[in-house]
């Protein structure tokens, strides 16, 4: 049930990083907007528990998963930027 709940958080997450930060040349569609909040989510693990905020083996929440997933699109919207 763990990884259902992972999608599922996922998927919200990203839902919301989107709607915070809209842009042109962002991931669109159910899948890539799934990964972006579940890659969010890792990102946000890591961040949290190399600053000391998360225990090792837990995991960062629905509202780490937005931030996650919110620095994941700004560092998509640099790279699109000097592609274009």
């Amino acid at each position: 049930m763990g990884i259902v709940w992972t999608i599922i958080i996922g998927f919200v997450a990203g839902v919301i990083a989107k709607f915070i930060m809209p842009g042109d040349n962002e991931p669109s569609g159910f899948i890539l907007t799934t990964i972006l909040g579940i890659v969010g989510a890792v990102v946000a693990t890591y961040l949290g528990q190399a600053i000391g905020w998360y225990q090792p083996g837990e995991g960062a929440g629905l509202l780490g998963a937005i931030v996650g997933a919110i620095i994941l699109l700004v560092i998509w919207g640099m790279i699109a930027k000097r592609r274009a």
